[in-house]
């Protein structure tokens, strides 16, 4: 078989596994010849450019693991966008909203931060921890329509991991089926991320789900292998940001563990409900973390005449650093 149909037989077996090529969006360009495609029918001097392969962030992923395994890869999913604007959640296809315009204040100074072009340069800037004090005051929501902002920016590529292990809801508030994930791949070393991580038709959003739950998930949070697995999530792609999904501060000790693994910290507080020294507290215990924010979430504000009113859906959003 001559290169050119090796090439093109290799092409036709992309494509059937999904790979976007030449128009699809793409984070990483592969020449053919570095997914599989070789020959030694032709001299050097014969041997025509290679057929240039756009993949996505977790194909790309898929196409090139650590160790040289081979390559899988990741399952695409499809999220209907319809159920997700209905849902109150940021949909990338619907008209501009309130709170559309809201996330993209939000997101600003922490893709800042990740980027390094903060103040400062900041350790794993780019992993991003979404947690609250206790239950109830809207993280999962945050988290999702922050992932869902980030990924509709230009330069930006966007990992969503639901680490709430104990309750995990994401891909429930997405419509998608449970799957392995997370937990899978830090329990089975047969596992890898390209396995478990989900593309979707949101482009340049990729998920990460929680996986089979474990009743040593903290332990799981805290080890060895967690960490390595954070380190090459931060530094595999430098124009990916990574949010996560955190169980709240004051309820479970894997949102602690999880937290002084990352280089920003995003605390929601229920406006007029959170109780001040359940803020304070939350705060005390991510407070070896490089930079903390507080979102306020559910805000309420005043007109000029003097009546109040909710923020897109009823969320609003504010900062503090020490205090709600």
């Amino acid at each position: 078989m001559s290169l050119i149909e090796q090439a093109a037989k290799r092409l036709e077996q992309l494509r059937k596994a999904g790979v976007a090529v030449h128009g699809a969006s793409a984070e990483t360009e592969l020449p053919l010849t570095d997914v599989g495609a070789t020959s030694a029918e032709a001299p050097v001097s014969a041997v025509p450019p290679a057929p240039m392969v756009r993949l996505s962030a977790a194909a790309a992923e898929a196409a090139t693991p650590p160790g040289g395994r081979a390559a899988v890869l990741s399952r695409r999913i499809e999220i209907d966008l319809a159920a997700l604007s209905a849902s109150g959640l940021i949909s990338p296809d619907a008209p501009r909203s309130q709170l559309a315009d809201q996330y993209r204040v939000i997101k600003r100074p922490l893709i800042a931060n990740a980027m390094g072009k903060g103040v400062a340069a900041i350790k794993r800037g780019n992993l991003i921890m979404v947690t609250s004090a206790i239950s109830g005051e809207g993280k999962s929501f945050t988290a999702i329509n922050l992932a869902i902002s980030i990924a509709m920016e230009l330069d930006n590529t966007v990992m969503l991991v639901d680490a709430d292990v104990p309750k995990p809801s994401v891909l429930k508030m997405l419509g998608v089926p449970p799957a392995r994930g997370l937990l899978d791949v830090l329990t089975d070393e047969n596992v890898e991320l390209s396995q478990v991580l989900l593309r979707t038709n949101v482009e340049k959003l990729s998920i990460l789900p929680s996986g089979t739950q474990h009743p040593r998930a903290t332990e799981l949070l805290a080890s060895a292998a967690m960490v390595q697995m954070l380190d090459e999530m931060a530094n595999r792609y430098p124009d990916r940001i990574i949010i996560f999904d955190s169980p709240p501060l004051l309820m479970t000790t894997e949102s602690r563990v999880l937290a002084s693994h990352m280089g920003q910290v995003v605390v929601v507080v229920k406006a007029e409900s959170t109780v001040r020294s359940d803020v304070k507290h939350a705060l005390a215990a991510i407070d070896s973390c490089p930079v903390k924010l507080v979102l306020l979430n559910q805000a309420r504000t005043v007109t000029q005449d003097g009546y109040g009113y909710g923020y897109g859906y009823g969320y609003g959003y504010g900062y503090g650093s020490e205090s709600a």
